[in-house]
């Protein structure tokens, strides 16, 4: 069973659950500011919702390009943290291998470094 996690669209999570290629459950929700602290609860909510449990993935799959620097570095963070607890291997959308690290791929520099102009 495949979980499929997208956080690439500012204040939005996807999330699929994909078993022998049919999409068994798909959630999508607002998370103004708050995907970091969304993000895990509604995965356990959405596998409760097909009775299913972590253990019961075996590939986690990430949109990893794309988005703002937070909200795509969390999606990515979150399915290395679970390929790693989990001991499967992660698989990146765009090249749909395997691998045991997936790398997210920014858009453009983080805004977070860069000096603020003052308009008088």
């Amino acid at each position: 069973m495949k979980l499929f996690i997208d956080t690439t669209e500012n204040n939005i999570i996807s999330l699929y659950i994909i078993k022998d290629g049919n999409v068994l459950i798909k959630r999508r929700i607002k998370a103004v500011y708050s995907q970091a602290e969304k993000l895990l609860p509604l995965i356990d909510k959405t596998l409760g919702a097909i009775n299913k449990k972590l253990k019961d993935i075996t590939i986690v799959e990430v949109n990893n390009i794309g988005g703002s620097f937070s909200s795509l570095r969390l999606g990515v963070i979150t399915a290395n943290s679970l390929n790693y607890a989990l001991g499967i291997r992660a698989r990146d959308k765009r090249r749909g291998d395997k691998i045991n690290i997936i790398l997210p791929i920014y858009s453009g520099d983080p805004n977070i470094t860069k000096k603020k102009t003052s308009v008088d």
